[in-house]
């Protein structure tokens, strides 16, 4: 099994999103009631992000589709990408979700997941060149300044990150922010988010690494190690990581380079594990980048890396508890952010 992203994958990557980002249930809400008025379907809450069982799997759904039209533009699946993009990215959808957002009681919604890969979204879109994709990223600009907005209004606030393996990680959250800070040219909102990652974890010294917990998506040791390689300067990075996982090169701590075992695909919590491995692999890809004078420990971590895709990617369809969210893990262990 190749554990590269081609053609045939990426058309796979394709069908998988197209096949939820609209299908509008199963559905699991995220919505703070203020009254009776406040009853509706879900699609009159949210008329673009409305599919894929919950807001945030449907934005990473659209993430994978639109990076996805970008990087295999020839694929047969890629026009039928791009109609759907055509009809659904559009200004009177976005309008319609920042209404969602300027309710009185969605101060915290999606806070910092859902967040995150919004920005993620308009970063993608960004990059494209085409003249039909300049006009998605031009409808959904005003979504990724108002998230990006919240991100500034937040951080201040947050005096201590939260170091989780799942939807509520600090780390993760703004290793997105800092790639649509950067192709958005956001300067205000990288410059507060390094300023908080270097306030949270420049001082944290030989981590434990006590996981996987039994729902994680993401390692919390990983995310952290790999947002910081965005923050600081290559030679700072190096002694940095170096103080964080002192014992690399003796594979340890052991747990971050065994893939975490899988017991139940339908169980949508036990499934997250999979994305555990993706995810860590994406991470082992890019902490590898930051160690270019060390060749035998880059290629350990690269090998670590495959360990982790090999692990899961077999499984990123089959059942709908990992089927919504899956392929854009894959995608993100597969092909990372950015370029």
């Amino acid at each position: 099994m190749t554990t590269h992203l081609t053609p045939e994958r990426a058309a796979q990557f394709m069908r998988i999103a197209m096949g939820h980002v609209t299908q509008e249930y199963p559905h699991k809400a995220d919505h703070v009631f203020g009254g009776d008025g406040d009853i509706a379907r879900h699609r009159d809450h949210h008329p673009l992000f409305f599919g894929s069982f919950d807001w945030h799997s449907c934005v990473l759904g659209y993430w994978t589709l639109a990076r996805l039209a970008r990087l295999f533009p020839h694929v047969q699946e890629a026009d039928a990408v791009r109609q759907l993009l055509d009809r659904m990215l559009t200004k009177d959808n976005v309008t319609g979700e920042i209404a969602y957002l300027n309710r009185s009681l969605s101060r915290g919604f999606e806070r910092p997941y859902g967040w995150a890969w919004a920005l993620a979204l308009c970063a993608e879109l960004s990059r494209h060149a085409a003249p039909e994709a300049r006009r998605w990223a031009e409808a959904m600009r005003p979504l990724g300044e108002a998230f990006a907005a919240r991100f500034k209004d937040f951080l201040p606030l947050s005096d201590y990150p939260v170091r989780s393996g799942v939807h509520s990680s600090s780390a993760f959250a703004l290793r997105l922010a800092l790639d649509y800070a950067d192709a958005c040219g956001d300067g205000v909102l990288r410059a507060a988010a390094c300023e908080r990652l270097i306030q949270w974890f420049g001082q944290d010294r030989d981590a434990q690494a006590w996981e996987p917990n039994g729902a994680d998506f993401l390692s919390a040791t990983l995310m952290e190690a790999e947002v910081m390689r965005h923050v600081l300067a290559p030679s700072d990075y190096h002694g940095w990581l170096h103080g964080f996982l002192p014992r690399l090169a003796w594979r340890e701590p052991r747990t971050l380079f065994e893939p975490a075992r899988v017991s139940d695909r339908s169980d949508g919590q036990i499934a997250h594990l999979d994305g555990l491995n993706l995810s860590r692999a994406w991470c082992w890809r890019g902490i590898a980048q930051g160690l270019a004078d060390e060749a035998p420990l880059k290629a350990l971590l690269l090998q670590t890396a495959e360990l982790h895709v090999a692990a899961s990617l077999p499984h990123v369809s089959g059942d709908y508890m990992g089927e919504h969210w899956m392929a854009s893990f894959a995608l993100l262990a597969l092909a990372g952010l950015g370029s």
